[in-house]
């Protein structure tokens, strides 16, 4: 199971990758690929047909990063049966002898 968890989410992050890289930036980055003038394909994917569906493919994409994430840190704790920090207390619990009792009289 975790692998094939493991194989997704790695899928997704490249995907995810991919789709940031394809958008626009916001201030324009270095000017590559200028404004979009009048025309082509008549408004069929025009520039904010485009940003729409890479900003929603981008929430997409997020949440099912997100969603994996947690699958697999939860996969992985639950196989877990204890921690390293509780071996380490364990280990430093000091073996300090008890002192000697006075004696109680009646």
């Amino acid at each position: 199971m975790t692998e094939v968890l493991l194989s997704i989410h790695l899928m997704i992050a490249a995907a995810l990758v991919v789709i940031i890289l394809l958008q626009r930036s916001e201030g324009g980055g270095l000017g590559i690929g200028g404004g979009g003038g009048g025309g082509g394909m008549g408004g069929f994917m025009s520039a904010r047909g485009t940003a729409n569906l890479l900003t929603r493919a981008t929430a997409i994409l997020a949440t099912c990063f997100f969603t994996t994430s947690l699958t697999l840190a939860i996969i992985a704790d639950s196989g877990r049966k204890n921690s390293i920090a509780d071996q380490i207390r364990a280990e430093e619990t000091p073996s300090i002898p008890k002192a000697p009792q006075a004696p109680v009289s009646k």
